[in-house]
């Protein structure tokens, strides 16, 4: 089959996940792609522009089967400008995150012209696949609520038509070489998220605070992308962290891998998370989650029971968060973190890797793409 993919925002998660299926999947793909920034005038102007460049392209407009695209396009808008022969190919939108509930400081600044670009872009797909369940619901929760605010004709009909043709396809990761001997020294604790407020970083430097008064050694990784409006929380706390910090901001993909590939522990404290990628990732390099009981988190742990889960998950708190990063360094003092079951989720984590998830996505677009075409046969 031939894919046209359409990625406005060209970065980060979103070309991580496109690099990573394009290059792995059995079908051949063109890939039309805009930088990742200025993420409101990309959805702006994403569908006009390519558009354009679909026609300096200079291909046969019959040179594909299936249209992919993420949520940063106006698939709706999009398809209007097209030629019949591109526009009425089958199309999947796949949602990354959303703009109607993807976290802002003050509620009352969110534009929702863009959650409603959002719905007329999953109105548009033959199918809308999203990263989690806890993004699906999320997403279709707030289309429920947000028709309620307007003056009349909520859409109850079109956003019914949403939920039956989403699905869930979470994103996938490289595999981690085996782990080596662990060489000598602290609990090596890694938290790893944008460095903004909706990923919680007080709670982490909360619970740290404990640690340092219950004398508990660690060393500790701060890592992620910070920018210009980065929260004072992240300077402060590098002060009296200083003797403790491994690394800190944001590293090389080589680097990045191998900090998680050494941890003992990776903990999350977000807020507001659509999946969780860098977790995914610990969790495939070795490291012992430690998660917030929470938005998209537990389902990185199905097929454990509730039980084994809540090994792995805390209660969001800073005082349970310092218990359990307490009882890892202890069990690591006595030579016994190497026998908690962080086996169980290495092995979950498998079907988060490209050789796995990459066959299911590539199953699927073949299925829509045969069942568009029998639609096609039986309309003529």
């Amino acid at each position: 089959m031939r894919i046209l993919a359409l990625e406005p925002y060209y970065g980060g998660s979103h070309r991580a996940f496109l690099d990573g299926w394009s290059q792995r999947s059995r079908h051949r793909w063109t890939l039309l792609t805009l930088p990742a920034h200025h993420w409101k005038w990309r959805m702006r102007h994403a569908a006009v522009t390519l558009r354009a460049q679909i026609h300096d392209l200079g291909t046969p407009l019959d040179a594909w089967d299936l249209v992919w695209c993420s949520d940063m396009l106006n698939l709706a808008e999009f398809k209007g400008l097209l030629p019949p022969e591109v526009a009425r190919l089958p199309a999947i939108a796949y949602f990354h995150e959303n703009q109607l509930t993807y976290p802002v400081q003050v509620e009352d600044a969110r534009d929702l012209h863009f959650g409603i670009t959002n719905f007329l872009t999953a109105l548009a797909a033959d199918a809308v696949w999203f990263n989690s369940t806890f993004h699906q619901n999320d997403f279709l929760g707030a289309l429920d609520i947000i028709w309620k605010q307007m003056p009349d004709r909520p859409p109850r009909r079109e956003v019914k038509e949403i939920r039956d043709k989403s699905q869930v396809f979470p994103p996938a990761v490289g595999e981690f070489p085996p782990r080596g001997v662990r060489q000598p020294g602290p609990l090596r604790i890694v938290w790893a998220a944008r460095w903004e407020h909706d990923k919680n970083p007080g709670t982490l430097f909360a619970a740290l605070k404990q640690l340092l008064d219950r004398n508990i050694d660690f060393q500790i990784s701060i890592l992620g992308e910070s920018f210009r409006e980065t929260p004072a929380i992240f300077a402060e706390a590098r002060d009296w962290l200083a003797s403790h910090i491994k690394h800190w901001g944001f590293l090389s993909t080589a680097d990045y891998r191998q900090a998680l590939g050494e941890a003992d522990v990776f903990v999350s404290t977000a807020h507001h998370e659509f999946f969780g990628i860098s977790a995914v990732e610990a969790m495939t390099a070795g490291a012992y989650p430690v998660l917030p009981n929470r938005l998209a988190y537990p389902e990185l742990l199905t097929g454990l029971s509730e039980q084994q889960k809540n090994r792995f998950l805390y209660d969001g708190t800073v005082p349970q968060l310092a218990h359990r990063l307490e009882a890892l360094a202890g069990r690591l003092q006595q030579e016994q973190l190497g026998e908690t079951p962080v086996s169980e989720v290495q092995q979950l984590a498998q079907r988060f890797q490209w050789k796995v998830a990459s066959k299911k996505m590539d199953l699927a677009l073949e299925r829509l793409c045969a069942a568009h075409r029998r639609q096609g046969d039986l309309d003529h």
